[in-house]
C-alpha cells in the first residue's frame, strides 16, 4: 500500500501538484521519499531573495511548506497570498520599506515578488526578534507583537522547545514546532548531514517588550 502511495505522489510531482504529493508523500510510515515529502522548487528565485538577506534556504522552505504546501496561487480565509501567505497590509508594509515603489497588490501572487516580499519581511521579524528563528516563526505566524509578550513573561531562559510548547495559541504552537522542524529536514537534505532540531530552536532568554511598528 505504501509504494502506491508513493507512486501516487510521483505522479502528482510530475503533474506539477506539489501540496497533493507533500500531502500523499506524508502519510507513508514504512518507505519514505524525502525528496518527495520536502521539494525545494523555485531555487533560483529563493537565492535572488535569501542571499541578499543572508537568510537560510532550509527555513524559508520550511516555512513555506506549512504556509502554503507550495501553491503559488494560494489564498487564506483571511486574506493572505501566494508561497508566504501575505498579508495586503504587510506586503503593502514591506514594499515601502524596501523601496518597491511601483508595487501594486496583484503583484503578491508573482513568485518573485512573493519570496522577495516575504524574506524580507521575515528578516525584519527575525531582526526584531534578537536573531531568534524560534521567535520569528512564532512572530511570522500571530504576529510580532505576541511572541515579544510571551518573551517578556519568561521567569529564566528556556530551551525553544520548551518555549515552543508554552505558546498559549494552539494554531501558533503547532506552527512553529511544524516549521523548526521543515527547517531541519531540509538543512539535513540540502548539507548532506544530520542536523539537531535542538540546536536550531535554541534558547529563548526573557526580555523586556518593546513596541515595533511591524504589523
Amino acid at each position: 500500500v505504501q509504494h502506491i502511495a508513493l507512486a501516487a505522489a510521483e505522479f502528482a510531482r510530475q503533474s506539477d501538484v506539489l501540496d497533493r504529493m507533500v500531502n500523499t508523500s506524508d502519510r507513508t510510515r514504512a518507505e519514505f521519499d524525502f525528496t518527495q515529502r520536502f521539494p525545494a522548487p523555485h531555487l533560483p528565485e529563493m537565492n535572488a531573495a535569501t542571499r541578499p538577506l543572508g537568510m537560510e534556504n532550509a527555513w524559508v522552505y520550511g516555512l513555506i511548506r506549512q504556509e502554503s504546501r507550495f501553491i503559488k496561487s494560494a489564498r487564506s480565509h483571511v486574506g493572505a497570498s501566494g508561497l508566504m501567505q501575505l498579508m495586503p497590509g504587510t506586503a503593502k508594509f514591506v514594499a515601502k520599506k524596501i523601496g518597491m515603489t511601483e508595487f501594486t497588490p496583484e503583484q503578491v501572487n508573482d513568485i518573485n515578488t512573493n519570496l522577495l516580499l516575504g524574506t524580507s519581511y521575515l528578516d525584519m521579524v527575525l531582526n526584531n526578534m534578537n536573531g531568534s528563528e524560534t521567535l520569528a516563526t512564532a512572530g511570522y505566524n500571530a504576529g510580532p507583537g505576541r511572541p515579544r509578550t510571551w518573551r517578556a513573561t519568561l521567569p529564566r531562559t528556556v530551551e525553544g522547545a520548551i518555549f515552543a510548547e508554552m505558546i498559549p495559541f494552539n494554531e501558533t504552537r503547532g506552527y512553529v514546532k511544524n516549521v523548526m522542524s521543515n527547517a531541519t529536514y531540509y538543512a539535513a537534505m540540502f548539507e548532506n548531514r544530520p542536523q539537531s532540531l535542538k540546536q536550531r530552536m535554541g534558547n529563548i532568554a526573557p526580555n523586556a517588550d518593546v513596541a515595533t511598528d511591524l504589523p
